[in-house]
């Protein structure tokens, strides 16, 4: 029998991005969005870090329906911002999820920012919880360089603007599967994919 996972998102894009992670996997289980369960409402991530907020997802829609839930929390860190947006990066310009409005902030906070001084990271949280309050949780990390003009039209977020240590091309340039080889989420995901299978099957 196939066990059905709920991720603890509504956001399309990373919905496809993980079951394309999962199935890589060759894990059998049925991965659903939060969408499968309009009634279950969204959680407040008042944790002060990712792996914080991502377990606070997690238990609530495993609590609320009864099934493992997988969530994620994620964002973009930049050095000379001490590590900011960090888990404000879906807000960073003040409304949930504004791509736009947070790229347009973040570059012009950086805009006298020379290059050698755009260092930047994706950090990815991913927490599994079960019913009865059994949890797993772990991180995967981009390290990359901020440009200054957003590129590329795949991905979501701040895709646009960083580009992979390595790589001349931004997250939004990739292919999403070359994207899933090397991102803070495709890299967060597959790490929990042990854990999934010892406390799933």
């Amino acid at each position: 029998m196939t066990t059905r996972l709920i991720l603890a998102t509504r956001n399309t894009g990373k919905i496809t991005e993980l079951r394309a992670i999962l199935a890589a996997a060759d894990l059998p289980h049925e991965l659903v969005g939060a969408d499968a369960y309009p009634d279950v409402p969204d959680v407040r991530e008042t944790g002060v870090t990712f792996a914080e907020n991502a377990l606070l997802k997690a238990h609530a829609l495993a609590r609320a329906t009864g099934l493992p839930a997988v969530a994620d929390d994620s964002g973009l860190c930049v050095d000379v911002l001490g590590g900011a947006p960090g888990i404000f990066s879906a807000r960073w310009a003040g409304r949930h999820g504004d791509d736009k409005a947070n790229l347009d902030l973040l570059l012009a906070q950086l805009a006298d920012i020379d290059d050698a001084h755009r260092t930047a990271h994706f950090t990815c949280a991913a927490a599994l919880a079960l019913p009865d309050g059994t949890e797993r949780v772990v991180e995967g990390h981009l390290k990359g360089v901020l440009v200054h003009t957003p590129t590329g039209t795949h991905g979501f977020g701040y895709d646009p603007i960083l580009r992979p240590a390595g790589d001349t091309r931004t997250c939004a340039e990739l292919t999403p599967p070359e994207k899933n080889t090397i991102s803070h989420r495709g890299k967060a995901f597959r790490s929990l994919v042990p854990a999934v299978r010892e406390l799933l099957g």
